[in-house]
């Protein structure tokens, strides 16, 4: 098992995002405490650990949204933790975040929410495009047909397909997905962890998804990371993790601990 998300795997995998000492305090309590992480290009990392562990903020600082107060974020290789508003607007063009919700505009269509962000870059954009990558993404997440809907209309597993459309629609090389399945029933906890899969298979995009809902995790990941008190304390495949005799790994797992 990997330990610590330390180890330096970048001989044998090409690395989409890294976390190098990163640290994090709000009103004087440290959150992160040096959290160091490679997340390999094209993988699902899934993102778990207790609640208020700081899980969603590691996102919010990899898409620019926080600053670190120390520590490295290279995101494709760019050293991202300082740069400013119109670096990150570059940066952006490659990362798409679907958040906790869908964070649709309720005022705005199907339609209009999902090509947001890419008319945000063209305001040009010739209606006829845009009509076609709507459609596109749609029919991607299953949901063709919608697109004069508005979000009041949707369920919240539509609503979560949705975003999981507009994200898509800039086409990033990262996505990053922050508790895609709270609140949602069974059945479309299962699809929704289906499409996280199915979107990854079929673009090639690399995913990191918070979750904890460890059913959740095991339906989607290729590799786990633990955050515990301010660290990544291990990064291993869900079998590994299972046969692990770390007693902070196996308390998490079976449910013991708020690590």
């Amino acid at each position: 098992m990997e330990t610590d998300g330390n180890e330096d795997n970048r001989s044998n995998f090409d690395i989409a995002v890294e976390l190098r000492g990163v640290t994090k305090s709000f009103e004087g309590k440290k959150v992160h405490c040096g959290v160091d992480l490679q997340v390999r290009e094209g993988e699902i990392m899934t993102l778990v650990g207790g609640s208020g562990q700081g899980k969603s903020v590691l996102l919010k600082e990899i898409i620019g949204l926080m600053k670190p107060d120390a520590g490295e974020i290279l995101v494709n290789g760019r050293e991202i933790a300082q740069l400013g508003e119109r670096a990150l607007m570059e940066i952006r063009k490659e990362v798409a975040m679907v958040f906790q919700g869908g964070a649709l505009f309720d005022s705005l269509t199907v339609s209009e929410n999902v090509i947001y962000g890419v008319h945000e870059r063209d305001r040009r954009m010739k209606s006829a495009e845009a009509a076609r990558i709507v459609a596109e993404k749609l029919e991607m997440v299953d949901m063709p047909g919608t697109e004069g809907l508005y979000p009041a209309e949707l369920s919240g597993g539509m609503k979560k397909r949705v975003a999981l459309a507009r994200a898509l629609a800039i086409e990033p090389r990262i996505l990053l997905y922050d508790e895609p399945t709270t609140g949602l029933d069974p059945a479309t906890v299962k699809r929704i962890n289906a499409m996280i899969v199915k979107t990854r298979d079929r673009v090639g995009v690399t995913s990191i998804v918070v979750t904890h809902d460890m059913g959740s995790a095991r339906a989607v990941t290729d590799r786990l990371a633990l955050l515990s008190k301010g660290r990544i304390i291990a990064v291993s495949t869900w079998e590994e993790m299972e046969r692990s005799a770390d007693p902070r790994v196996r308390q998490f797992i079976e449910g013991e601990s708020d690590t």
